[in-house]
């Protein structure tokens, strides 16, 4: 498991597994979110189990799944909600942790800009131009 920070508060990571949770308390997590749906592929950690390792190692954890090409506005604010209210620093996870980047990018856009997020998400090693350009056509 290696998260990506995005910002000081946010970081990204694809999947994760109970046995992970330990290494991630430790780097200073306070919160976990998982942002993948429960058998999106075979023999990935349900997120339940997840869950369970956080919060017995005192995380506390909110689950938005989404997938990119079914995603709701109700998806949107769920994520923004968790990004406000669960402690920080934060994890989100994934499959590849782009999701969760994908996310984050489309929620802060209005408030930090294309410049800002392009030059967070590529610093992570996510490439979120394609995402920025659409948001930016929009306007």
């Amino acid at each position: 498991m290696e998260p990506r920070q995005i910002t000081e508060d946010f970081s990204v990571a694809p999947q994760i597994t109970p046995e992970d949770i330990p290494a991630i308390a430790a780097a200073g997590f306070r919160s976990i979110m998982c942002n993948r749906p429960d058998d999106e592929e075979p023999g990935q950690p349900h997120e339940s189990a997840v869950t369970e390792a956080a919060r017995a190692a005192g995380l506390e954890t909110c689950c938005v799944p989404f997938s990119s090409a079914t995603m709701t506005e109700a998806d949107v604010a769920a994520f923004r909600a968790a990004l406000d209210d669960m402690p920080k620093p934060m994890l989100a996870y994934c499959r590849t942790g782009t999701r969760c980047t994908m996310m984050w990018s489309l929620v802060n856009y209005d408030t930090l800009g294309a410049e800002a997020i392009l030059r967070a998400t590529s610093a992570a090693g996510y490439d979120m131009s394609g995402l920025v350009a659409q948001l930016q056509a929009r306007r």
